[in-house]
């Protein structure tokens, strides 16, 4: 079929390009005018407590408590009367009227307003008072337009020893868009050009990528209309997209480059790397798709939008590497080589004999190499004994953003707490008996340590017919601190049973906790259909059980040490502010979920590139060493130089404002950065060599099970990548 393809695809190369070309413009222009709008609230999943409160909680009141946020007026103490001053009250109205002018359908709570409510406050030194801010629902472009116009408007408070921050999602400071992506593109490149030597064959990857990635975010960007996306799940595709798409158009590159060297035709050398490198490009997008595909276990919203983000960059760019590629080199042929770099120009063919004594030197001692290796992965692992999910907040950004300030404020004017009140939410179908149990309920929480203080109850509104109610809980601590998360079982599992009333429980560290734990709870069930998944696609493929076995134990590991690097950055705080971290805190909940899926299929792809590799040699020679030892020397080049750009591209955003994402690319950017070093280097050739012959045990009751054999097999040798000669000349 690959053959099939690749000469229908030489055969007509400038349709193909038109059509992609057309294909491009067309998403990026759709998306530009239809593209939907993405949720922030993505983990008040209804299957939780907290979930069906905030639905009650809103129904009942008729509106969204995303669509508040609030404005925060500190002095410093040694201003007389604090935000009660007459001059800065006189501000803070001014501020209010500016706000109304600049949108009528924006409300400012009046800071000074008689009616006490949950709106506005002021705290006992009067050092610190905060109001509300209600703008109605807009999509993303409008909302951050008004956000900036209300940030200007603040600017201009000036009053001495006195500041003014906001405190919500919206109002943190954001990066500039598109940094973190052109710092990795920026950073890939580079890499290319050393790879390559040229600039030609160094932008080819990356135009291919470039195309695939627009065309995949831009078809997430317009299903955005019909589905819930995170705020976060088209920087996820791009941020794979290019890593990706990058490595999978360098494999087929690389094997058309080294074709052309051996003197084959241009369309002959097209149809070669596809018959090779392209099944293996197909295998390895597919074996990421399925492993992306297992996060659909986790339901809700994070688990089919994290499929589908992850699925459009992948496949996206895997379709421009098996038909846009082709199709350029058709076109470019050996020009491809032209451009040269002074210094950097290497002829495909010369590479490998690091490699091929790194192997032999491996191989010669290869219980030394296991046991280094498992103890490099097994010390990097540990701080994973201490993951703690949940969400980070306002009080993590860096110490100069405004709602780092409004936090800080709050903190130290109401206590830490002040971040995260709890809200109870309960309905009243008995009327004044379930009024009065209210009341109780109120005195039971008064009392409860570790409860600062408690609102009164504030009637919102009906539901079915029932009336309700809320309480607001304040804690003494704040809401990422486990004396909260012991705070709110205590609330659920004693206090609230005493009432007699159908109470639930949400707010930010409500959701959070209910959030992680719901997580974990189909976290055992989504580690089993990826690994399964993943051992039959290999044993398919390789004929082999050890294979995948050994596959799944060595991924494991290296997603351990990605694990234990990301809580020893953000919970523990080594090295957090090299990355804009500005105070620990748990792990975002969805991240080791999306974080297993993706790793570990990016994982089986260099799984696929080596052992694909060793096997074609094993089938030619017999020779379970020699095959090892060639395999590592073929692929060390090319698997190298994919590794680094993944590694560039996936670090490059921690430069992202969203902590969420800073963990997401730390996390993708260890993973493989171990995987194609500690693992496929050392770990890998190690085994292989002690296991010899038995790597590729096939049990006989097996025979007639289907094989995938075809997605590695060369039918173009010799072998266009080889950077070392055959076994026979190599001694």
């Amino acid at each position: 079929m690959f053959t099939s393809v690749a000469g229908w695809t030489v055969r007509n190369r400038w349709s193909v390009v038109a059509a992609w070309a057309v294909a491009l413009v067309s998403c990026v222009v759709l998306a530009g005018m239809f593209g939907g709008d993405s949720i922030t609230n993505f983990a008040d999943d209804e299957r939780t407590e907290s979930g069906r409160a905030l639905a009650t909680l809103n129904a009942a009141a008729g509106g969204s408590a995303a669509d508040e946020a609030r404005v925060v007026v500190a002095t410093d103490p040694s201003m007389p009367g604090g935000v009660r001053n007459p001059i800065v009250r006189t501000e803070v109205d001014a501020l209010r009227d500016l706000i109304t002018t600049i949108d009528p359908d924006t409300r400012m709570a009046d800071l000074y307003a008689a009616e006490v409510t949950n709106d506005t406050a002021i705290s006992p030194d009067a050092t610190v008072g905060y109001t509300t801010v209600t703008v109605p629902a807009r999509s993303d472009s409008e909302r951050a337009d008004l956000v900036a116009e209300i940030k200007d408007a603040a600017a201009q408070f000036d009053v001495p020893d006195t500041r003014v921050n906001f405190a919500g999602d919206w109002f943190a400071e954001q990066a500039p868009a598109g940094m973190g992506e052109a710092i990795g593109i920026g950073l890939a490149m580079i890499i290319l050009l050393i790879a390559f030597g040229t600039l030609v064959a160094a932008g080819l990857p990356l135009l291919t990528a470039l195309f695939g990635v627009g065309v995949g975010a831009s078809v997430l960007l317009l299903l955005q209309n019909v589905v819930d996306t995170p705020n976060f799940a088209v920087s996820l595709t791009v941020m794979l997209g290019i890593g990706v798409g990058i490595d999978y158009a360098l494999l087929i590159l690389t094997r058309f480059r080294a074709a052309l060297a051996d003197g084959t035709s241009v369309p002959d050398a097209v149809v070669a790397a596809m018959d090779t490198a392209g099944r293996s490009v197909a295998f390895a997008g597919a074996t990421v798709t399925i492993a992306i595909a297992g996060l659909l276990t986790q339901g809700g919203v994070i688990g089919p939008t994290m499929t589908l983000a992850g699925c459009a960059g992948v496949l996206a760019v895997m379709l421009a590497a098996l038909t846009l590629l082709p199709a350029l080199l058709a076109i470019i042929g050996t020009r491809v080589n032209k451009l040269a770099i002074p210094g950097l120009r290497t002829r495909p063919g010369t590479d490998g004999a690091l490699a091929l004594r790194w192997s032999q030197t491996v191989q010669r001692h290869p219980w030394g190499g296991v046991l280094v290796a498992l103890a490099i992965l097994i010390v990097l692992s540990i701080p994973v004994l201490d993951l703690r999910l949940g969400f980070g907040d306002a009080g993590n950004r860096p110490a100069e953003d405004t709602t780092r300030i409004a936090y800080d404020d709050l903190a130290r004017g109401f206590g830490d707490g002040a971040n995260g009140p709890l809200f109870l939410v309960t309905e009243l179908p008995d009327g004044a008996a379930d009024t009065e149990r209210v009341q109780t309920l109120a005195a039971s929480l008064e009392s409860t340590s570790g409860v600062a203080a408690v609102s009164p109850p504030i009637p919102l509104g009906r539901v079915d017919g029932n009336p309700v109610t809320m309480l607001t809980v304040t804690p003494t601590t704040g809401p990422q601190e486990l004396a909260t998360l012991d705070l709110i079982h205590h609330i659920r599992d004693t206090v609230v049973p005493q009432s007699g009333l159908p109470v639930e429980l949400t707010g930010v560290a409500v959701g959070g906790n209910d959030f992680a734990e719901l997580t974990l709870s189909r976290l055992p069930l989504m580690i089993a259909v990826v690994l399964i998944c993943s051992f039959v696609l290999l044993a398919l493929a390789f004929r082999s059980i050890v294979i995948p076995t050994k596959a799944i134990v060595m991924n494991l590991l290296s997603l351990g040490a990605a694990f234990g690097v990301i809580v020893a950055v953000f919970q523990w705080g080594w090295g957090m502010e090299l990355i804009g971290v500005g105070k620990v805190g748990p792990t975002e909940a969805w991240v080791p979920i999306v974080l297993f899926a993706v790793a570990f299929g990016l994982a089986m792809d260099y799984e696929v590139f080596l052992v694909s590799r060793i096997r074609e040699r094993y089938l030619a020679t017999g020779d379970a060493t020699g095959s090892v030892t060639e395999g590592l020397a073929k692929t060390a080049r090319v698997i190298t130089a994919a590794a680094a750009i993944m590694v560039c591209v996936f670090a490059s955003f921690v430069f992202f404002d969203d902590r969420g994402l800073k963990a997401m690319g730390l996390g993708l950017a260890t993973a493989v950065f171990i995987d194609a070093t500690v693992v496929r280097m050392l770990l890998v050739p190690a085994t292989m060599e002690i296991l010899g012959r038995y790597n590729w045990y096939w049990p006989s009751w097996l025979a007639r099970v289907p094989s995938l054999d075809g997605v590695h097999r060369s039918a173009h040798e010799p072998d266009v990548l080889a950077a070392v000669p055959a076994r026979a000349d190599v001694h």
